[in-house]
């Protein structure tokens, strides 16, 4: 399972669980409508925290793909130019 599903699955699971309590919860319509914002603020906090966590971690992943390309292609300029000399 990648990290980013399971972090969609948490935000979900987070938001239905808590919408399902607070429907449930024995208060007035104010009360209730109070919590569904406060809710939906710490939820969007933790979803923007989830992608800015996703985005560091992807920012990382493409830094070291970079840098293992620019090996590869340094070994194979290193080869191609053996091979040069070697036929020279």
């Amino acid at each position: 399972m990648s990290i980013g599903k399971f972090i969609v699955g948490f935000v979900v699971g987070s938001a239905v669980g808590g919408l399902i309590g607070l429907l449930l919860a024995p208060q007035s319509g104010e009360e209730t409508r109070e919590k569904l914002a406060d809710k939906s603020k710490e939820l969007c906090e933790k979803a923007h925290s989830a992608v800015s966590e996703i985005q560091t971690k992807a920012d990382g992943i493409v830094s070291d793909m970079q840098a293992k390309g620019d090996e590869l292609i340094a070994k194979l300029q290193d080869v191609i130019n053996k091979q040069k000399n070697s036929e020279g």
